[in-house]
């Protein structure tokens, strides 16, 4: 539900949205969809692989994709644990879409 919303948010902001349920869903999507993917928007912790795994995968190739991450937990604790790298744009659960447009917009600006 919570996927659904969010999407439903980003296209009433005119972004084009590609939603699938888990990594390998993501895969197929990604294998599939001809024009550029500029973000990945996905959960740390997911079935079959966690989030930095699936970027690691989907990455090469879409050399533009950036990625944010979000979770439950702090960020400070991912870090800690080795989960995501410092400066790794993440997002903490529960946010309201008035955090995640500019965060969205902040990784997009971001230079490569």
């Amino acid at each position: 539900m919570v996927r659904k919303i969010t999407c439903e948010f980003l296209e009433r902001l005119g972004y084009t949205v590609l939603e699938a349920a888990d990594p390998k869903e993501a895969e197929q999507v990604c294998l599939q969809h001809p024009e550029p993917i500029h973000l990945l928007l996905t959960d740390v912790v997911l079935p079959q692989m966690d989030g930095k795994s699936m970027f690691r995968k989907l990455s090469p190739t879409r050399p533009e994709m950036k990625v944010l991450y979000v979770s439950g937990y702090t960020n400070h604790a991912i870090v800690k644990h080795g989960v995501l790298d410092p400066g790794v744009h993440f997002l903490r659960k529960p946010f309201s879409m008035d955090v995640l447009a500019p965060k969205i917009r902040e990784v997009l600006d971001q230079p490569t």
